[in-house]
């Protein structure tokens, strides 16, 4: 029987007492941060060098459909697995407080051709920074773009005017930059939601709160050996994984997360691969 999968995301998150608090965003001046319990608030990034403008042309995206699936209606409520039994696994990526980290996910998409989707946090330079690069890969339908509000706060505490513009002006964003309608996905920060959120977002077309069964763990800052070690633990199948385009370690750990995929028999694919919705049918 599988685990209800809340229950296994906070017992694993609170086993780590790493804050999932990122430093970087300004939030909305009507609705202040706010502060997230925690036994420890990891560092902010540090600054990774920026590549220079032409230093790293953009990659060419790997000739690779998507899966031969037989797609079906996304299934309402909060998503946080894949549905049935299969060989299938949705690395999904938050964020994106690091320009560096971001364009070195992009390389590792388009030289290998896994499949991902973002969760993007509008505010971040990375998503400006990076925008040629990654457009290839959203056009191709290898990387699938999600909402995951603009400034990233906690959006059960914000005022309902608020939540709304968090949502719609991410919406605007990846619309004017990438050229994609990124409903009816969207991620709570923090993983926190309710139902007056839920019905905000809905009247936006957010129909669907993504959360996830099983995470990297990276919001903060960790060793690679660790990261190997929730990708070990979590990457199965029908998991929906989460992981964040905030700290270097897991890049350097492509090779081994790629090699797992492999050892276990694991396909990668985007949300839009495995489901239809409105806005994707």
């Amino acid at each position: 029987m599988r685990q209800d999968p809340a229950l296994t995301r906070r017992t694993v998150l609170a086993s780590l007492g790493l804050s999932l608090t990122l430093a970087g965003c300004a939030t909305l001046a009507a609705a202040p941060r706010p502060s997230v319990p925690a036994t420890t608030t990891p560092p902010t990034p540090s600054p990774l060098p920026r590549p220079l403008p032409g230093a790293v042309p953009p990659p060419v995206p790997v000739a690779q459909p998507a899966p031969g699936l037989v797609r079906v209606p996304v299934p309402p409520g909060t998503l946080s697995d894949l549905p049935g039994e299969g060989t299938l696994l949705a690395w999904t990526v938050d964020d994106g407080s690091s320009s560096e980290v971001l364009a070195r996910y992009i390389r590792f998409a388009a030289e290998t051709g896994t499949r991902l989707t973002f969760f993007v946090t509008g505010c971040y330079d990375a998503w400006t920074d990076n925008a040629d690069r990654l457009r290839p890969l959203v056009q191709t339908g290898q990387i699938q773009l999600g909402n995951h509000t603009w400034s990233h706060p906690d959006l059960s505490t914000l005022s309902d005017a608020d939540v709304t513009t968090e949502l719609q002006r991410n919406h605007d964003f990846l619309s004017d930059t990438y050229g994609v309608d990124a409903r009816p996905y969207f991620r709570p920060p923090y993983g926190v939601h309710d139902d007056r959120v839920d019905a905000l977002a809905a009247a936006l077309g957010y129909t669907v709160p993504t959360t996830w069964y099983g995470s990297l763990a990276d919001s903060g800052l960790l060793t690679e050996q660790q990261v190997v070690d929730f990708a070990t633990t979590w990457f199965l199948p029908q998991h929906i994984v989460i992981g964040h385009l905030n700290f270097e370690p897991v890049t350097n750990v492509f090779p081994q997360l790629r090699a797992l995929l492999h050892d276990r028999g694991l396909t990668t694919v985007t949300l839009n691969d495995v489901f239809t919705s409105a806005a994707h049918p």
